[in-house]
Order: structure tokens, then sequence, then C-alpha cells
């Protein structure tokens, strides 16, 4: 996937007005790929932007989302987890490690996403396909762990 380049014009494209914090939160999700919780965004942003709030950090998200500018992942069940990469693909968590990962249709053989505006008498506004397992690096731990017992 190829991120903008600019948050600036991320935020416009989406008409929401650019502001220090909108823009910080957007260039940090356009430029961080592990699909952070709003939490972890403030605990990134906060050394640098003293002056910044976890309510602005939770506001700016939900405007966000609201404007389909980012997208808001349902696929943890304790925390919402953020994408700023709003072009069809699916996600992978590790039930396990906690990680979340892109799949795109391109990259992986066998996954077909529906990307239809309408199927029959139904208009589509989003689709969601979450899969979910253990990572490479969690399957390898835990096949080294039952070799050694």
């Amino acid at each position: 996937m190829m991120y903008p380049a600019n948050p600036i014009e991320h935020l416009q494209r989406y008409g929401i007005k650019p502001s220090p914090q909108r823009i910080a939160v957007m260039d940090y999700l356009l430029s961080s790929r592990v699909h952070p919780t709003a939490d972890e965004i403030y605990t990134a942003l906060s050394p640098s932007m003293p002056t910044l709030s976890k309510t602005t950090v939770y506001n700016t998200l939900k405007l966000l989302v609201e404007q389909g500018a980012v997208l808001n992942l349902g696929i943890d069940d304790r925390n919402a987890r953020y994408d700023g990469d709003t072009t069809p693909h699916a996600h992978f968590r590790c039930l396990k490690c906690g990680t979340v990962i892109d799949l795109y249709p391109h990259q992986v053989e066998g996954l077909e996403l529906l990307n239809h505006k309408q199927l029959g008498n139904l208009r589509i506004a989003e689709t969601r396909l979450y899969y979910m397992g253990y990572c490479e690096h969690c399957q390898n731990t835990a096949n080294n762990t039952m070799h050694m017992d």
C-alpha cells in the first residue's frame, strides 16, 4: 500500500480542517503500520507535543473515523485500533501477541474481498474482513517450547 505522503492533503481530501494535533495524529497513522490504539498514539506523540491531551487524541480519532479518513478496527476485543489505510484490505490479528497485520488481495493467494457498492437491493457502506490465528513468530515460539519438553 502506498500511503499519501502528506497528512495535510489527506485531511483536506476528507474535508477535515488541518490543525497541529490533527496533522500529528494523521501523520502517525499514515506512517505507522502497527494499527495503534488511541493510548499508543498519545504515548508516541505526547513527548513532542506536551500540550496534547488524551481527550484531544480521542476526539481527533473520532472525527477522522466519522469523515472516513481513518478506519476504526473492531478486531481487538479490548481496544479500538486505528488504520490510516482506507483502501480495501483485510486484517489478521495474532491471538497470542496481539499483532495486527494488513492483508491485501494481491499479496495473499485466495484472499478475495467483496468490494461492491451494491449487492442486489443492499447498498454496502463498508466491508470488514478479519482473520485471527497465530503469527509466524508465535508459531515458532510455540514449536520451540514444545520441542524443549
